[in-house]
């Protein structure tokens, strides 16, 4: 399982083309192409982007979800029809699609930022005023979810 991990300020070009870090390259599954998927966050105006094998494993977990109850209806339209493969050119960059560009808010400067399994993608703007809100919010007095508790960090 690759691990990504880290924050990456990455300039897209006019054609909503950007390039893959170096260092994450090598762990995205060169048997598939180093294809990826992206799809659009639910919670935040970014992009989240699996390696093609992990987003598999969350697309089947999706599909499941029982199509006969209204909300789970609509989150898989949202994420799955939403969901866009994009292949690594041969110089490490994959075509961001117009429309999640247009939702992510996506232009000239982005952020790729690891979450383990997957990446999420937002415009340096957003992703700015995100991390000042969360730091905001963690430096008072955080109530700590219990499934946190027990970490030693």
């Amino acid at each position: 399982m690759a691990l990504f991990r880290g924050n990456n300020e990455i300039n897209m070009d006019a054609k909503g083309r950007m390039a893959i870090p170096s260092r994450y390259r090598d762990a995205l599954d060169p048997s598939r192409g180093g294809c990826l998927v992206a799809t659009i966050d639910i919670q935040d105006k970014c992009l989240l982007i699996y390696p093609l094998h992990e987003w598999e494993k969350v697309e089947a977990q999706i599909a499941e979800l029982p199509s006969f109850n209204p909300t789970t209806r609509k989150l898989q339209r949202i994420l799955i029809g939403h969901a866009r493969e994009m292949e690594l050119d041969g110089n490490g960059r994959v075509l961001i699609p117009t429309e999640l560009r247009q939702y992510a808010q996506l232009e000239k400067k982005v952020m790729l930022v690891g979450q383990r399994h997957r990446f999420e993608l937002w415009s340096e703007e957003n992703w700015n005023a995100g991390r000042e809100e969360w730091l905001a919010v963690t430096s008072g007095d955080l109530e700590i979810p219990e499934e946190m508790q027990s970490l030693s960090l």
